[in-house]
């Protein structure tokens, strides 16, 4: 499976970088996606899944509110597993520690049994299957019945982000070529989409629900991140002389932005269905 062999190694490579740039980001919606789980869903020792764990963030989250559970999370990274590991080891004591395992797979094709599961969670996962009916199926089949997959993702949308905007202007003051579009071809295109997904691959009683990614940056904070982590390879790329004259302009037009101007906003969307 090319695609997917390109994608683990792609997350492979920034593994740490995502965790320290871009889970934060992301935190407070995973928060909110467990806050809005229904009590009955879980009983004491309950066995969840979490589909895409990457850093772990989610599969921490979850042993933390229930910590009898036992949490088995799946990637196509061993890169990415790698620093959940080393964050489980950081954050659980020993005992505990060994309620959070991993193994490399894919969304679609679950090493586990039928009914296996009697939660399934994913965070930011949905958007990157190849095949996201297919990966739907596959997480319902090992989920018990009367068991739950809850989810949140992207909703695709054209969102205007004023540091953005100061990167590519600061590229093209330099001679380079502005980046191309960085829309998720995976992302949902609205809420209603989700529920006809979930729908679709036999969940029932699926509820669907907006939301909003938003996170502040300060105009270092942005710098950094896109010069360590973001765009990491295309700075790094540059003359030495083209990335100090982009790096000194770009810095020039994000300090002159509002917090507002520096204030990310995007749309996404939590789904929960019952097998």
């Amino acid at each position: 499976m090319p695609g997917m062999t390109d994608q683990a190694e792609r997350f492979d490579r920034f593994a740490a970088g995502y965790a320290r740039w871009w889970a934060p980001v992301l935190a407070p919606a995973v928060g909110t996606l467990i806050d809005g789980l229904d009590g009955d869903i879980l009983g004491p020792g309950a066995h969840i899944l979490d589909v895409g764990t990457g850093t772990g963030q989610l599969a921490l989250a979850a042993l933390e509110r229930w910590p009898t559970a036992t949490v088995d999370g799946v990637d196509v990274s061993a890169g990415m597993m790698a620093a959940a590991h080393a964050e489980a080891d950081r954050r659980l004591a020993p005992a505990r520690r060994a309620q959070f395992r991993t193994t490399v797979a894919t969304a679609d094709r679950l090493p586990f049994g039928d009914g296996t599961f009697d939660l399934a969670l994913s965070s930011f996962v949905l958007q990157l299957v190849p095949n996201r009916h297919r990966a739907l199926r596959d997480i319902r089949r090992v989920v018990r019945p009367g068991g739950a997959f809850a989810s949140v993702t992207w909703i695709a949308g054209r969102i205007v982000f004023a540091p953005d905007e100061a990167f590519d202007d600061a590229l093209e003051a330099v001679g380079e070529e502005p980046r191309g579009s960085d829309g998720r071809s995976g992302d949902f295109e609205a809420m209603e989409a989700a529920l006809h997904e979930y729908r679709r691959a036999g969940f029932s009683g699926v509820v669907v629900a907006p939301g909003v990614v938003e996170h502040r940056f300060g105009a270092e904070d942005y710098l950094t991140f896109m010069t360590e982590f973001d765009e990491e390879t295309l700075v790094a790329e540059l003359d030495d002389d083209i990335r100090a004259r982009f790096l000194e302009d770009l810095r020039r037009r994000v300090a002159a932005l509002t917090p507002e101007q520096l204030t990310l906003r995007l749309p996404i969307v939590f789904a929960t269905g019952r097998r």
